[in-house]
C-alpha cells in the first residue's frame, strides 16, 4: 500500500492569547492536524483502492496491435470498443441508431446526408471532437474495410459544414450508407482525432486517443501478460438506455485488466480460484469443469460464428481457380466442427454463405460441396494440372477456437492429393503475417489459413469481408474478380428485399466457381464469469465492458 502525502494543509494562527497558551494550542493543533492528515491519507488510500478494484478477464487472444482499422483481428476490434466510439451503432434488434451523431438528415434524392455530432464530445486529452476528426476517420476506415471501399466508389466528397457538422455527398445513391457507418464489426468505423486518423491506413497508428468509455494505460501494458484500461471520466453517454452496441454506455467498472493466460486449463483454474473474473470464449471441452462449480456460471453467446478457409490468390497453387475449386470439394464441414468445438449443442453444419437462419440463407450452388469428396477433388486437381506445389497452411496454435482447424484442413487436402505443410505460430503473429506478406512461402508468405467470422460480419455480400474481390484492396488473400464486384455494386444499390435476396444468391453461386473463401460450418462461443459479476441482459453481440458490475 502506498501512502499519499497531502498536497497542502490549512494552518490556523491563534491570536489574543499568551505565549504559553499559544504554544500549547499550537502543539495540540499540530497533533490534531497530523491525526486529520493521517485519517485523510488512510481514507484516500482506501477509496483509491476501492475505485481501482480491477475486473480481470482472459480474452480469446493476446493483444499486440492497437489499431482496429489496420488489423482485422477480433481482439483488436474489442479493444476498439473500449477506447473509441462510433457515429452510429446497432441496437439489440440490429437497427442502426445514432451514437456520436445527434441529428441525421438526407436529401430527397438520397445524395447528401448531413450529420451533426452531439454537443460536448471530447477526446481523452480533453480536446473537443470535431467534424474534421470524423471525416479523417472515415477516409482512413474506407481504405481498409470492404463496405467502406464500396462506399468510396459511390462517394463524391465529404464536406465539413462547421465544427460539429459534416456532409456525405454521393455520386449516386448508396442504399447501405447508414449500415456501413454503423457496422458493428471488422472493420468498425471508429472515430479518432484527425492527427491520428491521417496516418496511412496501411501503417499502424502510434497514438491511442479516443472518445470511448475507457482509456488505455500504455504505461501498464505488458506484452503477453496484461493490458489495462481505466474508466474515461470525460465520456458522455447517451441519455437513452443501452441496447446492443447502441444507447447509453454506462461504465460501472473503474479498471479493466485483460490478462493473457495461454493455457486453457490454467485459465479455468484461475477462474475457479477467483484469480480472474471472466473468460471469453471458453474451450467447449472444459465446460463440465465450469458447469459443476457454483461459484461461476456459463454464459452462451446468441450470435453464431462461421469457420472459413481462405486462400492466397496471388501465388501458386491457389492462383488457379480450378485448384481452389478442388479445395472446396475436398473439405468436409463436420470434421472441422467436431475437432474444433466437439459438443454438438454448440455447432451446426451450414452451407449457407451468409449463415443459416438469416434473411439471405440458401444452399443454392452448394450441392455436393463441403462433404469431403476426395475423389472428385483429385479429379479437379488433375484437370488443373496441379504439380505438387506445396500448400503452406498457417496454424494459430494459441487460439483455442481455431487451433484444431489447420490440422483438419491439412488431413483433408492431403487425402485429395494436395501436398501440404503446416506452420504453427501465435494468432497475433499470424495476423501480422497475413496482412504484410503477399509473396510465396519461400519469401515469408503463405497459401491458406482457417479462421472464424461472427455472423455480424457476414450477413450479406456487401459486408462480408472475404467476399470483397477488389484485388490489392481486398483483405488477406487478395481475390480479384470483376463479376463478384458487379454483384456487390448491385447489392449496394438495391432497396427491395426480394432483389437483395436474388443478388445474394447469385453471389453465393458465383463463389463456388471463383472461391474467395470456403464456409466450414457454424458454431457458438461460450463465456464464463464469476457468480458475483452482473452482466447486461440481453448480452451485447460483441464483448464490451459497459453495463458490467462487479459486486
Amino acid at each position: 500500500m502506498r501512502w499519499k502525502k497531502a498536497s497542502h494543509q490549512r494552518v490556523l494562527h491563534p491570536a489574543s492569547v499568551g505565549s504559553a497558551a499559544v504554544a500549547q494550542t499550537t502543539r495540540r493543533g499540530f497533533a490534531l492536524r497530523v491525526i486529520l492528515l493521517f485519517a485523510a491519507a488512510w481514507t484516500a488510500t482506501l477509496t483509491a483502492g476501492m475505485a481501482q478494484t480491477p475486473y480481470r478477464v482472459v480474452m480469446q487472444s493476446d493483444l499486440k496491435s492497437f489499431d482496429p482499422i489496420w488489423s482485422g483481428a477480433y481482439i483488436v476490434r474489442d479493444y476498439g470498443y473500449m477506447v473509441y466510439d462510433t457515429l452510429f451503432a446497432v441496437d439489440a434488434e440490429f437497427n442502426i441508431r445514432p451514437q456520436m451523431a445527434d441529428t441525421v438528415t438526407t436529401s430527397s434524392d438520397g445524395l447528401v446526408t448531413t450529420i451533426t455530432l452531439r454537443d460536448g464530445l471530447e477526446w481523452h486529452d480533453g480536446t473537443p471532437v470535431t467534424a474534421e476528426d470524423c471525416v479523417a476517420s472515415l477516409k482512413r476506415w474506407q481504405a481498409r474495410d470492404s463496405m467502406g471501399q464500396k462506399l468510396a466508389d459511390f462517394l463524391e466528397e465529404y464536406r465539413v459544414v462547421d465544427a460539429r457538422t459534416f456532409e456525405i455527398v454521393l455520386k449516386e445513391r448508396f442504399a447501405a450508407l447508414l449500415e456501413a457507418l454503423g457496422k458493428p464489426s471488422v472493420a468498425v468505423p471508429f472515430m479518432m482525432p484527425k492527427r491520428v486518423a491521417e496516418t496511412d491506413a496501411f501503417q499502424q497508428i502510434g497514438v491511442y486517443i479516443g472518445s470511448g468509455p475507457f482509456m488505455l494505460k500504455t504505461d501498464e501494458w505488458k506484452p503477453g501478460e496484461k493490458v489495462v484500461f481505466v474508466k474515461n471520466p470525460r465520456y458522455k453517454p447517451r441519455n437513452e438506455p443501452a441496447s446492443g452496441l447502441a444507447g447509453g454506455k454506462i461504465v460501472k467498472l473503474d479498471r479493466v485488466e485483460w490478462i493473457w493466460i495461454p493455457d486453457a486449463q490454467t485459465r479455468v483454474n484461475a477462474l475457479l480460484a477467483g484469480e480472474i473474473d471472466a473468460i471469453e470464449s471458453l474451450p467447449h471441452d472444459l465446460l463440465p469443469l465450469v458447469e459443476s462449480d457454483p461459484s461461476v456460471r456459463v454464459v452462451p453467446r446468441t450470435v453464431s460464428n462461421q469457420y472459413a478457409f481462405r486462400m492466397n490468390w496471388l501465388v501458386p497453387p491457389f492462383n488457379n481457380p480450378k485448384i481452389r475449386q478442388a479445395a472446396f470439394m475436398a473439405l468436409r464441414q463436420r470434421d472441422f466442427l467436431e475437432a474444433a468445438v466437439g459438443h454438438e449443442k454448440y455447432w451446426r453444419i451450414c452451407k449457407a454463405l451468409f449463415t443459416c437462419n438469416s434473411p439471405l440463407a440458401t444452399e443454392a450452388g452448394m450441392e455436393g460441396l463441403l462433404e469431403g469428396n476426395a475423389e472428385k477433388a483429385a479429379a479437379l486437381l488433375e484437370q488443373a494440372g496441379y504439380d505438387n506445389t506445396p500448400v503452406l497452411v498457417l496454424h494459430p496454435a494459441d487460439l483455442g477456437a481455431l487451433a484444431n482447424l489447420a490440422p483438419v484442413a491439412k488431413s483433408q487436402l492431403e487425402r485429395a492429393g494436395f501436398k501440404v505443410e503446416m506452420q504453427s505460430m501465435d494468432w497475433q503473429s499470424m495476423v501480422n503475417r497475413l496482412i504484410t506478406k503477399r509473396g510465396p512461402p519461400a519469401e515469408g508468405g503463405w497459401n491458406a489459413f482457417a479462421t472464424s467470422w461472427q455472423q455480424l460480419d457476414i450477413l450479406d455480400p456487401l459486408m462480408t469481408p472475404f467476399l470483397a474481390a477488389t484485388c490489392a484492396k481486398s483483405r488477406a488473400g487478395w481475390p480479384c474478380d470483376a463479376e463478384m464486384e458487379n454483384l456487390r455494386d448491385l447489392y449496394a444499390r438495391a432497396t427491395d428485399a426480394a432483389e437483395k435476396r436474388r443478388i445474394a444468391t447469385e453471389a453465393q453461386v458465383l463463389n463456388t466457381r471463383v472461391v474467395t473463401h470456403i464456409p466450414l460450418g457454424e458454431w457458438y462461443s461460450v463465456d464464463a464469469v464469476r457468480a458475483n459479476i452482473s452482466l447486461p441482459n440481453p448480452l451485447p453481440p460483441i464483448p464490451v465492458f459497459w453495463g458490467i458490475e462487479k459486486k
